[in-house]
């Protein structure tokens, strides 16, 4: 992988990126929630399309959570079997899981990219406010599409360097960690 000037990868930078979107977005369905639970119960007056709005918003937010999942791999999973096993065994369960993530988030992509395709003819918008539905499904194809390029580069690692799950894994551990194979 490309070391930029600044001394990381490029892909550690993309994957720092990715991540920082996927926690802005999930502040910013809370704050919404938040301020739609206060303005109809506080002051009796809903804020128009918020119901709408915040589960658009949460659609995104998830989307790129799907994208930061697709290399941490950090989500509830049971390794029960491939922990038992050793060397070749476990790298090939790995590369059996990480394959079908990565074939799941293309099938997924692929959906709602023809999702997009719809929305943007028909119209769909919102109740109140008439406000379009297709930006929304563009920021989550878009992190489905940032999912694709996470999962395949934790394919990559897996498949190039045997690099196994642990609790949590530093994107700049795991590239450091797999440099050249000897």
């Amino acid at each position: 992988m490309q070391n930029d000037r600044r001394g990381g990868t490029v892909v550690v930078r993309i994957i720092h990126y990715i991540e920082r979107i996927a926690a802005i977005l999930l502040g910013l369905v809370t704050v919404s929630i938040v301020i739609s639970a206060v303005g109809r119960y506080g002051f009796a007056s809903p804020v128009p399309d918020a119901f709408d709005l915040s589960r658009l918003v949460l659609g995104v937010a998830i989307a790129w959570g799907i994208a930061s999942l697709g290399f941490h791999g950090n989500h509830i999973k049971v390794d029960l079997l491939a922990h038992m096993l050793k060397g070749g065994m476990r790298k090939a369960i790995n590369l059996f899981a990480w394959t079908v993530l990565l074939v799941f988030t293309c099938l997924l992509s692929w959906k709602i990219f023809e999702r997009l395709q719809s929305s943007i003819a028909n119209g769909d918008a919102t109740m109140e406010t008439r406000f379009p539905h297709w930006p929304f499904i563009l920021a989550i194809w878009l992190g489905l599409v940032a999912a694709l390029f996470t999962t395949t580069v934790r394919l990559w690692l897996v498949a190039r360097h045997d690099a196994d799950l642990g609790e949590f894994d530093s994107v700049e551990d795991l590239i450091k960690h797999s440099g050249p194979t000897p």
